[in-house]
């Protein structure tokens, strides 16, 4: 375990060896209690949905696609680490981490029936933008790359697809076409920017900005579905979705979406935090799904905290918030006993100690685990 200070969290942002090591911490904990093989297949690696398992039957259960996107992309995080510092996340020399993403992006492909698309364009969102991390990272490293570049193939014209001229423009969430929301077309909207197709990202967020932005909150509603021909808000407001928009908007930096995204930040402290030991932190959602949702918020809250567009006041906010919600999470930290060996379990709610969230002998989620870790690199990325 990496020595720590007594400090209570998010009294003072740890020192970055420090925020650091509590990442390589998370990323250990994750990979050796949720990693194992396809079928058994040598070179193969997913994360399972749950510990412990409750079938043993191979490809029984459930099949949580977009959580493996996001693994994926915490992989991404501890392998531009590995990358700076020549030092594996687990202090070894045995596969890396970004090793292990190569072989999870290849398990996702056999796991999904020998495609990487499927029937939701916001899981293959997901994907595309882990992917292009992904690829980066092999660029960086040196390492093969076709493989990737096959996953963007294949997602990039399934994405466009979904980008049509229904209910005024928007992402479809999935391939019933009844419903467009900012789970699909916010991550849609950044990956767009990211790879230069920035008119269509700009009419992304435009088209969020007018349909789904509430003003009254400062923040972005899930989305409009089409009942019996007319479109119906849905007004439920959820963390995740601000962070890809946040993202979106600092990547196209047009002035307006550079005020918009500073104006996101502020309306995230307002309504999307809780107090914990006096402190704000970023709530959650519970597990399944909405075990994620937290995690993203503050990988994308981290990207405005680094960006230098942004007033230093407002990159200040963005980068406490992250700091005093990986410091709470990882305060709650608890060891479960697993075999031989010792494991980290990280709470659903960083407002809470994992022993109540997680009591010894329930079963822990990938999902929370994965919000955790992905928030302990947020901090490391800003530390």
């Amino acid at each position: 375990m990496v020595a720590e200070s007594s400090k209570l969290p998010g009294e003072h942002p740890p020192p970055p060896r420090f925020a650091a090591g509590r990442a390589d911490e998370a990323a250990a904990a994750v990979i050796r209690h949720f990693g194992q093989r396809l079928l058994g297949l040598p070179f193969t690696h997913l994360g399972a949905v749950a510990r412990p398992r409750q079938n043993y039957l191979p490809l029984v259960g459930p099949w949580h696609y977009w959580w493996q996107a996001h693994y994926l992309d915490c992989l991404v995080d501890a392998g531009r680490r590995e990358l700076e510092r020549q030092q594996h996340y687990d202090g070894g020399f045995g596969v890396s981490a970004g090793q292990l993403g190569a072989r999870l992006l290849r398990s996702i492909k056999w796991r999904n029936c020998f495609r990487f698309t499927n029937s939701y364009y916001d899981d293959m969102a997901w994907l595309a933008l882990a992917v292009g991390r992904l690829d980066s990272l092999a660029a960086a490293a040196g390492k093969p790359r076709f493989r990737n570049r096959a996953a963007a193939r294949a997602l990039l014209p399934a994405l466009e697809s979904a980008h049509t001229a229904d209910l005024g423009g928007g992402l479809f969430w999935n391939t019933k076409r009844d419903f467009k929301n900012t789970p699909a077309t916010a991550p849609a909207a950044l990956h767009f920017a990211r790879i230069g197709q920035t008119d269509r990202a700009a009419a992304l967020l435009d088209w969020l900005d007018d349909k789904l932005y509430d003003g009254a909150s400062g923040l972005y509603q899930d989305g409009l579905r089409i009942v019996n021909g007319e479109p119906v808000l849905v007004p439920d407001i959820y963390s995740y979705n601000q962070g890809p928009v946040l993202a979106a908007l600092l990547e196209l930096g047009r002035d307006a979406d550079l005020q918009r995204a500073a104006d996101l930040i502020k309306a995230v402290a307002a309504g999307l935090t809780t107090d914990h030991d006096g402190l704000p932190v970023l709530r959650t959602h519970s597990d399944g799904d909405g075990g994620l949702f937290t995690g993203i918020l503050a990988r994308y809250l981290a990207v405005a905290a680094n960006s230098e567009r942004l007033p230093a006041d407002v990159r200040e906010q963005a980068r406490l918030l992250v700091a005093n919600t990986a410091g709470a999470f990882w305060s709650g930290r608890r060891l479960e006993n697993h075999r031989t060996w010792e494991v980290l379990v990280f709470s659903k709610d960083p407002a809470l100690p994992a022993k109540t969230t997680y009591p010894p002998g329930e079963r822990v989620q990938l999902s929370t685990q994965l919000q955790a870790w992905m928030t302990l690199e947020a901090a490391a990325s800003v530390a």
